[in-house]
């Protein structure tokens, strides 16, 4: 765990500011009311857009950079902001308008024998970190989802993204100010190498939450090492499971989805499971339709067998490929004999964000959803649904995929705490 002789005075000084300066903007924010928030995002939103050019040249620059440092093209279509990525960008801070203020929202609450009056309320948490890697998008998500939440935005993007990341927040700081808005309800930490994140890291007491999003090692780096509160957003590991009862057309569409459609994101399947009974029928086909699509089939030895039907050439699957993120057009198969054996390979080598069933058996659906210990678990559809907008949540911070406070798709609601409001007439304890 880092300590405080571990990092720099300047890195210290640098997250001190930053915090002290956002702390004070997030005072203003938590006071606001929804039509003045709904309107500042708006206007987030036509700056975003109208500074496209300026966006899409910083990220040339950022594409570039990363295209000579080899980097993988799953990551270089992560970092891709062209024009049409960021109208969605911007979009999605319109769509955030359109979402119910979570501030204010009571909980629960009752009146008391004795006349005393509870509430329990949302309120914002306040400074909230975001520790990122190669995704812009997060930049723009993290500041509209931070506002209309009532909280100030510490963002850390990675250095693949800096140029990117730069414009974007300058566009959002200039938008802020323009509106009457302090500028520091969004700061980035530029610069200040890996003691700026562990400044950050451990500015206990003056960021109120920290949020990692990337890789498996970003992620239990901050986990383990920060002293500010962390809501673990975990690697997917995703499964899509074809049972002896699918429906052999859907299992196909879902498992080429959820495989094909974005591979380079977190909800993308990484491995199919397919029960031994279908498997003849189902696995050359969906060999023939992912090879078509260009993905690597790492195959175990009885799914290599069927895929030899379609020649379809695979790669003998080692126990390591189970437990890879492939994040590209790459894929983990293996013939399981039943339900059971699917659940135990789930429990063995899933990461607790998103499991599927393909099945026309209820039941089996049923043990699917009780047994299965994720985040998010899916009947008869794409494991790409899980994600904030999809689910109607708007732009998401991210995908927790632990247990406590946030599971699942985190939006508005999961950047708030509570607290209690008492009221009474003079009553006292006895």
């Amino acid at each position: 765990m880092p300590s405080s002789d571990s990092i720099s005075d300047a890195a210290r000084a640098q997250v001190t500011d930053l915090a002290g300066r956002a702390r004070v903007a997030s005072r203003t924010l938590a006071l606001l009311s929804r039509a003045e928030k709904d309107a500042a995002l708006r206007s987030l939103a036509d700056a975003v857009a109208a500074a496209t050019d300026r966006i899409v040249a910083a990220n040339a620059e950022d594409l570039a950079r990363g295209r000579d440092a080899g980097m993988a093209q799953g990551l270089l279509d992560r970092l891709t902001l062209d024009a049409d990525r960021v109208a969605a960008v911007a979009e999605a801070l319109r769509d955030i308008a359109a979402l119910p203020d979570p501030v204010g929202e009571i909980v629960r609450g009752s009146t008391l024998a004795n006349g005393l009056q509870i509430r329990q309320v949302r309120v914002p948490m306040g400074v909230v970190g975001m520790i990122y890697e190669a995704r812009p998008n997060v930049t723009v998500d993290a500041a509209g989802l931070g506002l209309k939440s009532g909280n100030a935005v510490i963002l850390r993007g990675g250095s693949a993204a800096a140029a990117t990341n730069r414009a974007l927040v300058d566009v959002l700081r200039a938008a802020l100010d323009q509106h009457g808005l302090p500028a520091d309800a969004v700061t980035l930490l530029d610069g200040g190498g890996h003691d700026a994140v562990r400044a950050l890291m451990t500015a206990r007491g003056l960021v109120d939450l920290l949020i990692p999003r990337g890789g498996a090692d970003l992620i239990s780096s901050v986990v383990l090492n920060s002293t500010v509160p962390v809501i673990e957003t975990g690697i997917g590991i995703c499964h899509v499971y074809v049972d002896a009862a699918a429906d052999l057309g859907k299992a196909l569409a879902i498992t080429v989805n959820a495989k094909t459609q974005r591979p380079s994101v977190c909800n993308a399947a990484e491995t199919l499971l397919v029960h031994r009974d279908v498997a003849a029928d189902f696995v050359p086909k969906a060999f023939a339709e992912l090879a078509g699509g260009g993905v690597e089939l790492h195959a175990d030895a009885s799914s290599a067998a069927y895929g030899k039907d379609a020649g379809v050439v695979t790669i003998e699957a080692t126990d390591a490929d189970f437990d890879t993120e492939w994040h590209a057009l790459a894929m983990s198969v293996a013939v399981v004999d039943d339900l059971d054996a699917a659940l135990a390979h789930v429990r063995a080598h899933g990461t607790g964000h998103t499991e599927a069933i393909v099945t026309e058996d209820r039941a089996a659906a049923r043990r699917w959803t009780s047994e299965v210990d994720a985040a998010v678990v899916m009947v008869n559809a794409s494991t790409r649904f899980t994600d904030g907008g999809e689910f109607g949540f708007g732009a998401e911070i991210g995908i927790s995929t632990q247990k406590l406070h946030a599971r699942g798709p985190m939006a508005l609601p999961e950047l708030t705490t509570t607290k209690w409001v008492v009221e009474g007439d003079g009553q006292i304890r006895g």
